[in-house]
């Protein structure tokens, strides 16, 4: 299981800083994009984009209502994989084209208390599902364990998808993360709040075995 630091601020020169200290020990992050709608915090938004420059392979998490309005911004950065929320007041459909028609990678989130049957209409049309395990939009909230029996589902259901989790993963919980069939997980705060960035993932993911 691979381990992925998420990125998650709201100040310019922060997400500069981290992810410059991100570059010294990981070659892939994930970006969380927030509008203070979806969810009830703001972070930097995707024309802050414009003008960053880091050698990391990034992704994009969008919490945000309308992800369509995101992606010309979301491509001139070159993220790899956009993902956006089931939840989210769009046509998961046109979104979905919308990010394959700049030639990147499409996957799916869902929230705590949403129903893996959801996503059932779209899985042929997805690189990946990103579950999410916390209540979304904040840094450091609490691990809801009832979603790795719903993972553990879906990854009977999916064997080939590539299947993440994101929020409230640490060193006392990643084992039962791991053996639900994740391929990665989403770290923040226990990366980056914590005094050695580098440190804390070599630790996660020396424990994950990936």
């Amino acid at each position: 299981m691979r381990i992925v630091p998420a990125v998650l601020t709201d100040r310019l020169e922060q997400l500069r800083a981290i992810l410059k200290t991100a570059e010294g020990f990981t070659d892939f992050v994930q970006i969380d994009f927030m509008d203070g709608r979806f969810v009830p915090s703001n972070s930097v938004s995707p024309k802050d984009m414009h003008g960053i420059k880091t050698t990391l392979v990034c992704e994009a998490h969008l919490m945000v209502e309308n992800p369509e309005q995101c992606l010309s911004d979301l491509r001139l950065f070159g993220f790899k994989r956009i993902i956006f929320h089931y939840e989210a007041d769009c046509d998961p459909r046109s979104v979905i084209r919308g990010i394959r028609a700049h030639g990147i990678e499409v996957g799916m989130a869902l929230n705590p208390e949403t129903d893996i049957a959801g996503v059932e209409d779209f899985i042929s049309v997805l690189d990946s599902v990103l579950f999410l395990s916390v209540r979304p939009g904040f840094y450091g909230s609490p691990f809801i364990p009832s979603v790795l029996e719903k993972i553990r589902e879906f990854r009977q259901l999916h064997s080939s998808i590539i299947i993440g989790i994101d929020g409230g993963v640490g060193l006392d919980n990643i084992m039962r993360v791991k053996s639900v069939g994740v391929d990665y997980a989403c770290v923040g705060s226990r990366i980056f709040l914590s005094e050695d960035p580098s440190a804390s993932y070599r630790e996660l993911r020396e424990k994950a075995g990936g």
